[in-house]
C-alpha cells in the first residue's frame, strides 16, 4: 500500500512540477519536488498518506491565507 501511495503522490508531484514550469510558480515547484521525494523517507502507510495529503493541499492553503 505504501508503494501505491508513493506512486500516486509522485504522479501528483510531477503534475505540480509541470504546472510550475508553465506558470513560472516556485511554490508549486517546491511542493512538487517534495511530493516526489518524501515517499523514499517514510515507511508508514498512514504517515505517507497524511504527509502526501498535506503537501497536496499546501499550495492552495498558502495562497488562500497569504
Amino acid at each position: 500500500m505504501t508503494l501505491f501511495f508513493g506512486v500516486l503522490f509522485g504522479a501528483i508531484g510531477s503534475g505540480y512540477l509541470l504546472y510550475a514550469k508553465r506558470q513560472y510558480d516556485a511554490l508549486f515547484a517546491i511542493i512538487g519536488f517534495a511530493l516526489l521525494i518524501f515517499p523514499y523517507f517514510v515507511d508508514s502507510v498512514v504517515a505517507t498518506f497524511v504527509i502526501g495529503a498535506v503537501l497536496c493541499a499546501a499550495p492552495f492553503a498558502i495562497r488562500k491565507w497569504l
